[in-house]
């Protein structure tokens, strides 16, 4: 299922990709307020795609409350990478494994985007692609995921699904691009993610969602 989509992504990701112009278009003001002297910290987060009900569908998970810059936060399976990862898709895929309890060994890799640098965090994100080869049966980390949320690939692609929102994050006000299919708030560097992922689909007449 979805053979030739995966096989023109698979080609697309071996180009030159989109990255800073994409990111730029959902990146938030606030970026440029924030600093950070010290080196950043890698980590690896894995965009899911997956076949259901006759769709390509995307995972994204909401993070739990806690005291940190993401708390709460819509954002992709990944984190921060470990000593025994050989390397950063092996990163992606393990703290999927622990995040949404998918099977590693069930994910194809077709590819990565372009790393982004988070400051509020002040890490250094390399987001790779995969897919399922069947449906999920998606199992919650609590620790760390308050739910796993499941979008559509077309959804993801509507332009309305795609608006401003104001934000206040300490002392400081702003408005931020932001994904709202389901009424979602998807923004920062998961939007900026997700924009350099939904470019190359629509840039390309190929691809049929």
């Amino acid at each position: 299922m979805f053979t030739d989509f995966l096989k023109i992504l698979k080609d697309e990701l071996k180009k030159d990709l989109p990255g800073e112009k994409a990111h730029v278009k959902m990146a938030p003001g606030v970026r440029h307020h924030i600093k950070s002297k010290e080196k950043s910290r890698k980590a690896g987060v894995l965009i899911l795609l997956y076949p259901k009900n006759g769709e390509l569908n995307v995972a994204f998970i909401r993070r739990t409350e806690y005291n940190g810059p993401h708390s709460g936060q819509i954002s992709f399976p990944g984190g921060k990478t470990e000593k025994e990862d050989s390397d950063i898709i092996q990163t992606a895929l393990r703290e999927s494994q622990e995040e949404i309890g998918i099977n590693p060994n069930n994910v194809k890799i077709y590819g990565q985007l372009t790393p982004l640098h988070i400051p509020i965090s002040n890490f250094l994100v390399f987001p790779a692609i995969g897919y399922y080869q069947s449906t999920p049966e998606f199992k919650a980390d609590p620790n760390e995921v308050k739910e796993i949320i499941e979008i559509t690939l077309k959804d993801l692609l509507n332009p309305e699904n795609c608006t401003t929102k104001e934000f206040n994050y300490g002392d400081l006000s702003f408005s931020a691009p932001v994904y709202n299919p389901q009424n979602l708030t998807i923004w920062g560097a998961t939007a900026m993610i997700l924009s350099e992922f939904l470019e190359i689909i629509k840039t390309n007449s190929k691809f049929q969602v």
